[in-house]
């Protein structure tokens, strides 16, 4: 039998795939959390902030400086409490700076 060669969605991969699936939902879950903290951040904040991978209780925040990581310190303990009154269970969040690469 000849193998298909048709393409496919990253869903339909996810549903083949309880490893994938997994991924796909920490993913989701992810970008779920940093839309629910969004208000609570200065919207100038906004573009540098991305959602990182969920590790347990700890979530990860990806951020563009140590500019925005210092002011999302200050805001993390009510950031914390937001994400714990909207059902997770967040104990740590952890910046991330990912400086872009200098093109030369």
């Amino acid at each position: 039998m000849r193998p298909s060669h048709r393409p496919f969605t990253l869903q339909q991969a996810a549903s083949n795939s309880p490893t994938l699936a997994h991924l796909c939902a920490l993913a989701q879950e992810s970008n779920d959390r940093l839309k629910a903290i969004k208000g609570l951040m200065p919207e100038a904040l906004w573009a540098a902030v991305k959602a990182g991978p969920i590790e347990g209780a700890s979530w990860c925040l990806l951020v563009s400086s140590n500019a925005a990581s210092a002011k999302l310190r200050q805001l993390s303990p009510a950031l914390l409490a937001h994400l714990r009154t909207k059902g997770w269970d967040v104990t740590a969040i952890r910046l991330k700076v990912q400086m872009k690469a200098n093109k030369n």
